[in-house]
């Protein structure tokens, strides 16, 4: 008789008992899924609250796009394009790591926000455009206003990802697909 070592036996229950659909290992079963439907309507929806929040402060509606496409010289459809696509990758990007983030649901998405703003909005993006850090050089109400935007931009993350469990802490996600 042949003894099989550890990791054929690993090997071997993984073939056995994923069926090709989920993997498990060392008890840890992979059943998140990223719900495509919801992460883009959400992402899109998420677009819109940030766009309304905009014309709010600003008085200005799709100022973002117009900004886009004339810094890329590529024109306003261009612009809107690249803005609604970037709200719905922020969304499938939220939707793929919402169960690794810390705290209830609902402040999952905040977190995510927060953090993508304050890295790639205040840190990157406004002092690319010469507005300084957090667009400080442009108005002090600047790094308030794209914060705002921003969790606008999570509501309906929250409402649509979390629908079954608004305030759990992920264990009965709404982004899982069937």
């Amino acid at each position: 008789m042949r003894s099989i070592s550890a990791a054929k036996k690993l090997e071997i229950t993984i073939r056995d008992e994923n069926k090709f659909k989920y993997k498990k290992i060392k008890g840890y079963k992979m059943t998140n899924r990223i719900n495509w439907k919801h992460a883009i309507l959400a992402g899109i929806l998420g677009t819109l609250a940030f766009d309304i929040v905009g014309l709010l402060f600003t008085g200005n509606w799709w100022d973002i796009p117009a900004l886009l496409g004339a810094k890329t010289g590529l024109g306003f459809a261009y612009g809107l394009g690249g803005h609604f696509s970037n709200g719905i990758l922020l969304a499938v990007l939220y939707a793929g790591i919402t169960s690794s983030l810390w705290g209830p649901n609902w402040f999952r998405a905040l977190l995510f926000v927060t953090g993508q703003t304050v890295a790639l909005v205040w840190l990157f993006m406004l002092p690319l455009l010469g507005a300084g850090v957090a667009g400080l050089d442009a108005s002090p109400m600047m790094p308030v206003i794209t914060m705002a935007r921003h969790w606008a931009y999570a509501i309906p993350l929250i409402l649509i990802l979390h629908q079954s469990n608004l305030f759990g802490n992920g264990e009965a996600k709404a982004e899982v697909a069937a």
